[in-house]
Protein backbone atom coordinates (compact mmCIF):
# COMPACT_ATOMS: atom_id res chain seq x y z
CA UNK A 1 0.00 0.00 0.00
CA UNK A 2 1.08 3.52 -0.59
CA UNK A 3 1.15 5.74 2.78
CA UNK A 4 -0.66 8.76 2.72
CA UNK A 5 1.69 11.43 3.00
CA UNK A 6 3.19 10.76 -0.39
CA UNK A 7 -0.51 11.81 -1.64
CA UNK A 8 0.38 15.44 -0.53
CA UNK A 9 3.25 15.85 -2.77
CA UNK A 10 2.68 16.65 -6.51
CA UNK A 11 3.92 14.32 -8.60
CA UNK A 12 6.48 15.34 -11.16
CA UNK A 13 4.94 14.65 -14.77
CA UNK A 14 7.69 13.77 -17.22
CA UNK A 15 7.86 12.66 -21.32
CA UNK A 16 7.26 8.75 -21.44
CA UNK A 17 9.57 9.09 -24.89
CA UNK A 18 13.66 9.24 -24.02
CA UNK A 19 15.07 11.53 -26.70
CA UNK A 20 17.97 8.85 -28.36
CA UNK A 21 20.49 11.68 -29.25
CA UNK A 22 20.85 12.27 -25.74
CA UNK A 23 24.28 11.46 -23.46
CA UNK A 24 23.71 8.11 -21.90
CA UNK A 25 23.82 9.58 -18.45
CA UNK A 26 20.80 11.71 -19.07
CA UNK A 27 19.13 8.56 -21.17
CA UNK A 28 19.42 6.69 -18.58
CA UNK A 29 18.10 9.31 -15.49
CA UNK A 30 15.22 10.27 -18.16
CA UNK A 31 14.14 6.71 -17.99
CA UNK A 32 14.42 5.93 -14.65
CA UNK A 33 12.00 9.21 -14.09
CA UNK A 34 9.76 7.85 -15.86
CA UNK A 35 9.90 4.38 -14.44
CA UNK A 36 9.53 5.55 -10.86
CA UNK A 37 7.51 9.29 -11.05
CA UNK A 38 7.75 9.75 -7.31
CA UNK A 39 11.63 8.80 -6.10
CA UNK A 40 10.29 6.95 -3.08
CA UNK A 41 9.39 4.11 -5.50
CA UNK A 42 13.47 3.38 -6.33
CA UNK A 43 14.28 0.18 -5.80
CA UNK A 44 10.94 -1.16 -6.50
CA UNK A 45 9.31 0.34 -3.64
CA UNK A 46 5.70 0.50 -2.22
CA UNK A 47 6.00 2.02 0.64
CA UNK A 48 8.41 4.84 1.90
CA UNK A 49 12.14 4.03 2.97
CA UNK A 50 15.69 5.87 3.68
CA UNK A 51 17.62 3.27 1.86
CA UNK A 52 21.48 3.49 0.44
CA UNK A 53 19.38 2.68 -2.92
CA UNK A 54 17.59 6.06 -2.84
CA UNK A 55 20.64 7.51 -1.83
CA UNK A 56 22.65 6.31 -4.36
CA UNK A 57 20.37 6.91 -7.00
CA UNK A 58 19.97 9.99 -6.16
CA UNK A 59 23.21 11.15 -5.61
CA UNK A 60 23.36 10.17 -9.27
CA UNK A 61 20.50 12.29 -10.26
CA UNK A 62 22.46 15.57 -8.92
CA UNK A 63 25.42 14.61 -10.65
CA UNK A 64 23.37 14.41 -13.99
CA UNK A 65 21.71 18.21 -12.65
CA UNK A 66 24.97 19.14 -12.12
CA UNK A 67 26.86 18.65 -15.77
CA UNK A 68 23.86 19.34 -17.47
CA UNK A 69 21.73 21.92 -15.75
CA UNK A 70 18.50 19.86 -16.08
CA UNK A 71 16.10 21.23 -13.08
CA UNK A 72 13.92 17.99 -13.37
CA UNK A 73 16.78 16.05 -11.82
CA UNK A 74 17.13 18.03 -8.89
CA UNK A 75 13.75 18.42 -8.29
CA UNK A 76 13.58 14.84 -8.29
CA UNK A 77 15.99 14.73 -5.18
CA UNK A 78 14.36 17.69 -3.57
CA UNK A 79 11.21 16.04 -3.69
CA UNK A 80 12.40 12.74 -2.04
CA UNK A 81 14.65 14.59 0.68
CA UNK A 82 11.20 17.41 1.20
CA UNK A 83 9.36 14.34 1.88
CA UNK A 84 11.95 12.41 4.12
CA UNK A 85 13.26 15.02 6.35
CA UNK A 86 10.74 16.42 8.80
CA UNK A 87 11.15 20.24 9.55
CA UNK A 88 12.88 19.05 13.08
CA UNK A 89 15.84 17.31 11.05
CA UNK A 90 14.34 13.93 12.24
CA UNK A 91 13.95 11.08 8.82
CA UNK A 92 11.53 9.28 8.57
CA UNK A 93 11.86 5.65 8.75
CA UNK A 94 15.22 5.80 10.10
CA UNK A 95 16.38 4.46 13.72
CA UNK A 96 19.45 5.04 15.63
CA UNK A 97 19.29 2.03 17.31
CA UNK A 98 19.55 -0.07 14.43
CA UNK A 99 23.01 1.14 13.48
CA UNK A 100 23.30 0.23 10.05
CA UNK A 101 26.00 1.68 7.99
CA UNK A 102 23.46 1.36 5.08
CA UNK A 103 21.26 4.14 6.30
CA UNK A 104 24.28 6.73 6.76
CA UNK A 105 24.85 6.51 2.73
CA UNK A 106 21.21 7.65 2.16
CA UNK A 107 22.57 11.31 3.62
CA UNK A 108 25.18 12.02 0.95
CA UNK A 109 22.79 13.44 -1.25
CA UNK A 110 21.38 15.96 1.09
CA UNK A 111 25.15 18.00 1.79
CA UNK A 112 23.75 19.12 -2.00
CA UNK A 113 20.13 19.74 -1.17
CA UNK A 114 21.17 21.96 1.84
CA UNK A 115 23.85 23.93 -0.58
CA UNK A 116 20.90 24.62 -2.94
CA UNK A 117 18.05 25.36 -0.26
CA UNK A 118 19.81 26.56 3.02
CA UNK A 119 16.86 25.00 5.03
CA UNK A 120 18.34 24.22 8.32
CA UNK A 121 16.50 21.20 8.32
CA UNK A 122 18.88 18.90 5.98
CA UNK A 123 21.47 20.55 8.16
CA UNK A 124 20.29 18.66 11.34
CA UNK A 125 19.48 15.96 9.35
CA UNK A 126 23.23 15.71 8.05
CA UNK A 127 24.31 16.09 11.97
CA UNK A 128 22.17 13.55 12.84
CA UNK A 129 23.13 10.82 10.99
CA UNK A 130 26.91 11.93 11.36
CA UNK A 131 26.37 11.78 15.09
CA UNK A 132 25.97 8.13 14.48
CA UNK A 133 28.75 7.08 14.00
CA UNK A 134 30.31 8.46 17.09
CA UNK A 135 28.17 5.56 19.50
CA UNK A 136 28.44 3.24 16.29
CA UNK A 137 29.56 0.23 17.57
CA UNK A 138 33.12 -0.52 16.78
CA UNK A 139 35.57 -3.68 16.56
CA UNK A 140 38.80 -3.43 18.61
CA UNK A 141 40.92 -1.82 15.64
CA UNK A 142 38.24 0.46 15.24
CA UNK A 143 36.50 -0.83 12.60
CA UNK A 144 32.44 -0.20 12.18
CA UNK A 145 30.50 -3.20 12.48
CA UNK A 146 28.26 -3.14 9.44
CA UNK A 147 25.24 -3.36 11.27
CA UNK A 148 23.86 -4.14 14.94
CA UNK A 149 22.58 -7.09 14.13
CA UNK A 150 26.02 -8.31 12.68
CA UNK A 151 27.88 -7.92 15.49
CA UNK A 152 32.22 -7.78 15.08
CA UNK A 153 31.98 -8.29 10.83
CA UNK A 154 32.84 -6.21 8.51
CA UNK A 155 31.45 -5.81 4.86
CA UNK A 156 33.13 -4.16 1.64
CA UNK A 157 29.55 -2.44 1.42
CA UNK A 158 29.52 -0.79 4.24
CA UNK A 159 32.61 0.80 3.48
CA UNK A 160 31.04 3.20 0.48
CA UNK A 161 28.35 3.29 3.11
CA UNK A 162 29.89 4.84 5.84
CA UNK A 163 33.44 6.21 4.75
CA UNK A 164 32.87 8.87 2.09
CA UNK A 165 29.74 10.18 4.16
CA UNK A 166 32.10 10.60 7.23
CA UNK A 167 35.15 12.27 4.34
CA UNK A 168 32.50 14.22 3.18
CA UNK A 169 31.19 15.61 6.09
CA UNK A 170 34.63 15.94 7.92
CA UNK A 171 35.68 18.38 4.80
CA UNK A 172 32.61 20.15 4.86
CA UNK A 173 33.13 21.00 8.49
CA UNK A 174 36.53 21.08 9.25
CA UNK A 175 36.06 17.86 11.56
CA UNK A 176 39.85 17.55 10.95
CA UNK A 177 40.61 14.91 13.30
CA UNK A 178 37.98 12.73 11.80
CA UNK A 179 40.16 12.27 8.81
CA UNK A 180 41.99 8.91 10.38
CA UNK A 181 39.24 7.16 11.60
CA UNK A 182 38.31 7.93 8.01
CA UNK A 183 41.51 6.30 6.77
CA UNK A 184 41.16 3.36 8.95
CA UNK A 185 38.04 2.25 7.76
CA UNK A 186 39.69 1.62 4.62
CA UNK A 187 43.27 0.10 6.20
CA UNK A 188 40.81 -2.11 8.64
CA UNK A 189 38.90 -4.07 5.93
CA UNK A 190 41.94 -4.50 3.72
CA UNK A 191 43.52 -6.26 6.60
CA UNK A 192 40.03 -8.16 7.87
CA UNK A 193 39.49 -9.43 4.15
CA UNK A 194 42.64 -9.75 1.97
CA UNK A 195 42.85 -13.71 0.71
CA UNK A 196 46.39 -14.01 -0.14
CA UNK A 197 45.89 -17.32 -1.54
CA UNK A 198 43.56 -15.64 -4.70
CA UNK A 199 45.36 -12.28 -3.97
CA UNK A 200 41.55 -10.90 -3.79
CA UNK A 201 39.48 -9.32 -1.26
CA UNK A 202 36.61 -11.36 -0.11
CA UNK A 203 33.16 -9.91 0.51
CA UNK A 204 33.52 -9.68 4.26
CA UNK A 205 35.31 -10.83 7.62
CA UNK A 206 33.63 -11.85 10.90
CA UNK A 207 36.49 -10.85 13.46
CA UNK A 208 35.03 -12.88 16.13
CA UNK A 209 34.85 -15.64 13.83
CA UNK A 210 31.56 -16.91 15.49
CA UNK A 211 29.32 -16.56 12.30
CA UNK A 212 28.91 -20.42 10.56
CA UNK A 213 29.67 -18.57 7.21
CA UNK A 214 33.25 -17.47 8.83
CA UNK A 215 36.22 -19.31 8.79
CA UNK A 216 37.38 -20.54 11.44
CA UNK A 217 40.82 -19.49 11.34
CA UNK A 218 40.60 -16.48 9.06
CA UNK A 219 37.50 -15.47 9.85
CA UNK A 220 36.99 -14.71 5.90
CA UNK A 221 33.56 -15.31 4.06
CA UNK A 222 33.92 -18.09 1.24
CA UNK A 223 34.09 -15.72 -1.76
CA UNK A 224 34.98 -12.51 -3.12
CA UNK A 225 31.93 -11.07 -4.46
CA UNK A 226 31.95 -8.77 -7.72
CA UNK A 227 29.52 -6.11 -6.36
CA UNK A 228 31.51 -6.14 -2.63
CA UNK A 229 34.45 -5.37 -4.46
CA UNK A 230 32.58 -2.63 -6.61
CA UNK A 231 31.29 -0.67 -3.31
CA UNK A 232 34.58 -0.82 -1.91
CA UNK A 233 36.44 0.81 -5.20
CA UNK A 234 33.74 3.40 -5.78
CA UNK A 235 34.36 4.35 -2.05
CA UNK A 236 38.01 4.81 -2.27
CA UNK A 237 37.35 7.33 -5.41
CA UNK A 238 34.68 8.94 -3.51
CA UNK A 239 36.20 9.66 -0.09
CA UNK A 240 39.40 10.29 -1.56
CA UNK A 241 39.00 13.76 -3.26
CA UNK A 242 37.82 14.81 0.83
CA UNK A 243 40.90 13.52 2.75
CA UNK A 244 43.80 15.97 2.81
CA UNK A 245 47.03 14.89 0.71
CA UNK A 246 48.93 16.04 3.87
CA UNK A 247 46.94 13.30 6.07
CA UNK A 248 48.98 10.33 7.36
CA UNK A 249 47.24 7.00 5.86
CA UNK A 250 46.13 9.03 2.56
CA UNK A 251 49.79 7.29 0.84
CA UNK A 252 48.17 3.71 2.43
CA UNK A 253 44.45 4.14 0.90
CA UNK A 254 46.52 4.79 -2.25
CA UNK A 255 48.33 1.99 -2.54
CA UNK A 256 45.58 -0.43 -1.57
CA UNK A 257 43.44 1.12 -4.51
CA UNK A 258 45.90 0.79 -7.09
CA UNK A 259 45.89 -3.01 -5.60
CA UNK A 260 41.75 -3.28 -5.79
CA UNK A 261 42.90 -1.80 -9.89
CA UNK A 262 45.33 -4.41 -10.40
CA UNK A 263 42.31 -7.02 -9.28
CA UNK A 264 39.75 -5.68 -11.68
CA UNK A 265 42.05 -5.43 -14.15
CA UNK A 266 43.24 -8.90 -14.06
CA UNK A 267 39.49 -10.37 -13.44
CA UNK A 268 38.27 -8.34 -16.48
CA UNK A 269 36.56 -11.10 -18.85
CA UNK A 270 38.80 -10.82 -22.34
CA UNK A 271 35.79 -11.24 -24.61
CA UNK A 272 33.27 -8.98 -23.18
CA UNK A 273 35.38 -6.36 -21.17
CA UNK A 274 33.31 -7.08 -18.17
CA UNK A 275 33.06 -8.81 -14.65
CA UNK A 276 31.83 -12.42 -13.07
CA UNK A 277 29.43 -12.48 -10.05
CA UNK A 278 31.60 -14.51 -8.10
CA UNK A 279 35.50 -13.33 -8.98
CA UNK A 280 37.31 -15.88 -7.94
CA UNK A 281 35.33 -18.37 -9.70
CA UNK A 282 35.46 -15.99 -12.75
CA UNK A 283 34.52 -18.22 -16.00
CA UNK A 284 33.30 -21.23 -13.82
CA UNK A 285 30.06 -22.98 -14.69
CA UNK A 286 26.44 -21.21 -13.15
CA UNK A 287 28.84 -17.47 -12.84
CA UNK A 288 27.34 -15.22 -14.79
CA UNK A 289 28.92 -11.78 -16.26
CA UNK A 290 26.90 -8.77 -13.66
CA UNK A 291 26.31 -5.44 -14.47
CA UNK A 292 26.85 -3.56 -10.90
CA UNK A 293 29.71 -5.05 -10.05
CA UNK A 294 30.94 -3.88 -13.95
CA UNK A 295 29.45 -0.04 -13.80
CA UNK A 296 30.98 0.20 -10.37
CA UNK A 297 34.61 -1.08 -11.42
CA UNK A 298 34.14 1.10 -15.00
CA UNK A 299 33.13 4.35 -12.58
CA UNK A 300 36.19 3.50 -10.48
CA UNK A 301 38.69 3.36 -12.58
CA UNK A 302 37.73 6.36 -15.13
CA UNK A 303 37.77 8.58 -11.79
CA UNK A 304 40.20 7.10 -10.64
CA UNK A 305 42.61 8.15 -13.56
CA UNK A 306 41.25 11.48 -13.80
CA UNK A 307 41.83 12.04 -10.48
CA UNK A 308 45.48 11.00 -10.69
CA UNK A 309 45.27 7.68 -8.29
CA UNK A 310 45.91 5.16 -10.61
CA UNK A 311 47.93 5.34 -14.34
CA UNK A 312 46.49 6.20 -17.13
CA UNK A 313 47.16 2.85 -18.58
CA UNK A 314 43.59 2.00 -16.73
CA UNK A 315 41.71 3.91 -19.51
CA UNK A 316 41.95 0.93 -21.68
CA UNK A 317 40.34 -1.56 -19.36
CA UNK A 318 37.63 0.87 -18.25
CA UNK A 319 36.88 1.96 -22.21
CA UNK A 320 36.55 -1.70 -23.18
CA UNK A 321 34.58 -2.31 -19.84
CA UNK A 322 32.22 0.70 -20.76
CA UNK A 323 31.80 -0.45 -24.39
CA UNK A 324 30.96 -3.98 -23.15
CA UNK A 325 28.40 -2.44 -20.82
CA UNK A 326 26.73 -0.79 -23.82
CA UNK A 327 26.79 -3.88 -25.69
CA UNK A 328 25.76 -6.61 -23.04
CA UNK A 329 23.87 -5.29 -20.78
CA UNK A 330 21.97 -1.68 -21.95
CA UNK A 331 18.42 -2.40 -24.17
CA UNK A 332 16.64 0.60 -25.18
CA UNK A 333 12.92 0.04 -26.53
CA UNK A 334 10.75 1.31 -29.39
CA UNK A 335 9.99 4.27 -27.05
CA UNK A 336 14.11 5.06 -26.49
CA UNK A 337 13.39 3.84 -22.36
CA UNK A 338 16.84 2.86 -21.44
CA UNK A 339 17.36 -0.23 -19.18
CA UNK A 340 20.25 -2.12 -17.58
CA UNK A 341 20.16 -6.01 -17.32
CA UNK A 342 21.87 -9.18 -15.14
CA UNK A 343 21.31 -6.91 -11.76
CA UNK A 344 21.99 -9.43 -9.06
CA UNK A 345 19.23 -7.93 -6.73
CA UNK A 346 21.01 -8.45 -3.33
CA UNK A 347 23.61 -10.44 -1.31
CA UNK A 348 24.51 -11.21 2.23
CA UNK A 349 25.70 -12.91 4.71
CA UNK A 350 23.91 -14.83 7.25
CA UNK A 351 20.28 -12.83 8.60
CA UNK A 352 17.36 -14.88 9.26
CA UNK A 353 17.06 -16.83 6.54
CA UNK A 354 20.75 -17.80 7.00
CA UNK A 355 23.20 -17.02 3.75
CA UNK A 356 26.50 -19.42 4.19
CA UNK A 357 27.97 -17.01 1.27
CA UNK A 358 28.73 -20.73 -0.96
CA UNK A 359 28.91 -20.26 -4.46
CA UNK A 360 25.93 -21.88 -5.29
CA UNK A 361 24.38 -18.93 -2.81
CA UNK A 362 25.55 -16.40 -5.15
CA UNK A 363 24.94 -17.66 -8.19
CA UNK A 364 21.36 -18.06 -7.39
CA UNK A 365 20.16 -15.29 -6.18
CA UNK A 366 17.40 -13.14 -7.59
CA UNK A 367 18.66 -11.61 -11.04
CA UNK A 368 16.75 -8.30 -12.11
CA UNK A 369 16.64 -5.80 -14.42
CA UNK A 370 17.09 -1.57 -13.65
CA UNK A 371 18.27 -2.37 -9.76
CA UNK A 372 19.41 1.26 -8.67
CA UNK A 373 22.69 -0.29 -7.30
CA UNK A 374 23.63 -1.07 -10.93
CA UNK A 375 21.44 2.19 -12.38
CA UNK A 376 23.25 4.59 -10.63
CA UNK A 377 26.52 3.39 -11.04
CA UNK A 378 26.00 3.55 -14.48
CA UNK A 379 25.12 7.07 -14.62
CA UNK A 380 27.82 7.51 -12.80
CA UNK A 381 30.14 5.89 -15.17
CA UNK A 382 28.64 7.62 -18.19
CA UNK A 383 29.39 10.89 -16.92
CA UNK A 384 32.83 9.90 -16.42
CA UNK A 385 33.14 9.09 -19.49
CA UNK A 386 31.64 11.65 -21.20
CA UNK A 387 33.76 14.07 -19.34
CA UNK A 388 36.26 12.06 -20.74
CA UNK A 389 35.15 12.70 -24.20
CA UNK A 390 34.79 16.41 -23.73
CA UNK A 391 38.50 16.44 -22.65
CA UNK A 392 39.88 14.74 -25.74
CA UNK A 393 37.70 16.70 -28.07
CA UNK A 394 39.11 19.91 -26.34
CA UNK A 395 42.54 18.52 -26.86
CA UNK A 396 41.79 18.04 -30.67
CA UNK A 397 40.60 21.36 -30.92
CA UNK A 398 43.99 22.67 -29.44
Amino acid sequence: MIIGAFLLIPTITFSQTVKSDQPWSVRMAESELIRWPEAWQLDFQKQMKWDYCHGLELQAMLDVYDRYGDKRFYEYALTYADTMVNADGSIKKYKLEEYSLDRVNSGKFLFRIYEQTKEEKYKKALAMLRKQLDTHPRNADGGFWHKKIYPHQVWLDGIYMGAPFYAEYAFRNTEVNAYQDVINQFLMAARHTYDPQTDLYRHACDVSRQERWADPVTGQSQHSWGRALGWYAMAFVDALEFIPEHEAGRDSMLIIYNKVAEQIKRLQDKKTGLWYQVLDRSGDPGNYLESSCSAMFVYSLLKGVQKGYIDQSYLKVAEKGYKGILKHFIKVDHNGMVSITKVCAVAGLGGKNYRMGDYDYYIHELVRDNDPKAVAPFIMASLEWEHLQDMKALLNQK
